[in-house]
């Protein structure tokens, strides 16, 4: 980055108060790619003990097999429930790859007399996600009546045939997942024996901004920092799941063995709740000020972080994403690199909709890198995505990048874009 463009604090405008807490209720444009054959042959009755041994055996759930159109590229998925007698309904919901005009198109299928249900998506071949199984046993009002999907919506359970989970965001259940042959795997996130290891601290910062207190997770890289260096650092937000749950710490530790980025040091605040998320992830002058002249200042009294904007990265995802974006464009004199994963660049719903897209093509260009990407499927927050990739291509953001990957609004993806978008942003 040229360092003649680096300035003070920008003035945006005050961004749109009282706003709605939700996306917009667009339909999905296209239909879920259902398939009327599964991937597999299912039994009758009588042959479900040796069907599910069968499944296990193949490594568990969902199944896969080849498309029955022919295509190299895509397969077929089968996604299975053994049920019992008392199982009324079984309803699948692939991230982004339900409809919600049409909620009984997720539900599977029932093999008379056996207790086999099933469900079959044609997918490319690059396709991964994460999915939830709703599954009603037999209680309270049956389907048909009004209030019939929401309450099955409140019956979530994990893939007992699958042995691939990942950490719910805000549930304590984990969340099941499939990947496809040629899906991107999240090698850089596995513990490797002999790589050396960084520290994670657990921390409480007082903020005068927030009115309050925040915990946060201060990784330190392996290794002696020489006195007259300074650490490029990582501001990753929703800290308490990428670190406590997820293992942000693998991977850098990994990338840093590797030498893909240098010893990089890594402040993660925590979202809290839902509620508070809202309220400050969602454009808020306060929120900037609290990681600029408070975080990274705090942090910075603990290891020698840079102060150079183009050694520093902020990132996050969904309205995380839209945050990273806006404080780069808020603070570009602290934040040179903006690593936006999912942005909800839609936001809010209403008349200032896509308010920060607009914001900036209304600005000069900014010191700043954006690494942007996003999932094909998600129907909501691609339109808003790529109107921001064209503006920003329009103001001549000519080192910043956008990307996108075949899968949902899902942590999944968002492991191995992470990933790929530090080695792109830090890497030597």
């Amino acid at each position: 980055m040229d360092s003649q463009l680096r300035s003070a604090p920008t003035h945006l405008p005050g961004p749109p108060e009282n706003t709605p807490d939700n996306p917009p209720r667009l339909p999905r444009p296209h239909p879920v790619p259902r398939l009327a054959r599964p991937a597999c042959t299912l039994p009758g009755p009588g042959g479900e003990d040796t069907f599910w041994a069968d499944v296990r055996a193949r490594g568990g759930t969902p199944l896969v097999g080849p498309d029955p159109r022919g295509s190299a590229d895509h397969r077929a998925v089968t996604f299975l429930w053994r049920g019992t007698a008392g199982t009324r309904a079984v309803q699948v919901l692939p991230n982004k790859l339900g409809d919600p005009r049409d909620p009984d198109g997720n539900l599977m299928e029932h093999v008379p007399g056996t207790d086999v249900w099933h469900w079959t998506l044609r997918l490319r071949h690059d396709w991964r996600g994460t999915y939830d199984l709703y599954v009603d046993e037999g209680d309270g009002p049956g389907p048909g009546t009004p209030a019939y999907q929401s309450r099955l919506r409140t019956l979530r359970r994990t893939d007992p045939f699958n042995p691939r989970t990942l950490p719910h965001r805000w549930q304590a259940e984990p969340v099941s997942y499939a990947e496809l042959p040629a899906a991107p795997r999240a090698v850089d996130w596995e513990p490797r024996p002999g790589v050396p290891r960084g520290t994670v601290t657990e921390r409480t910062v007082a903020s005068a901004r927030l009115g309050g207190s925040r915990r946060v997770w201060l990784y330190e890289p392996p290794g002696t920092v020489r006195e007259s260096e300074r650490l490029p650092v990582l501001v990753l937000l929703d800290g308490e799941h990428w670190q406590p749950r997820l293992g942000l710490s693998r991977l850098l530790d990994n990338l840093i063995a590797d030498g893909r980025v240098p010893p990089v040091a890594a402040v993660l605040p925590e979202a809290v709740d839902e509620a508070t998320r809202w309220a400050e992830l969602s454009c808020r002058p306060e929120y900037v000020d609290f990681l600029a002249d408070e975080l990274l200042p705090w942090a910075a009294g603990l290891l020698p972080l840079s102060d150079d904007p183009a050694h520093t990265v902020i990132a996050g995802q969904s309205l995380g994403g839209l945050t990273a974006a806006y404080a780069a464009a808020a603070a570009p004199h602290r934040f040179g690199n903006a690593l936006v994963q999912s942005g909800s660049f839609w936001w809010p719903v209403g008349p200032d909709a896509e308010w920060l897209t607009r914001t900036l093509a209304g600005m000069p260009r900014l010191p700043v890198r954006f690494r942007l990407s996003f999932g094909t499927q998600e129907w909501v927050a691609l339109p808003a995505a790529r109107r921001l990739r064209d503006t920003l291509t329009a103001l001549g953001y000519h080192d910043s990048s956008y990307q996108e990957f075949n899968g949902g609004h899902d942590y999944l993806c968002w492991r191995t874009e992470l990933a790929d978008g530090l080695v792109e942003l830090l890497g030597r």
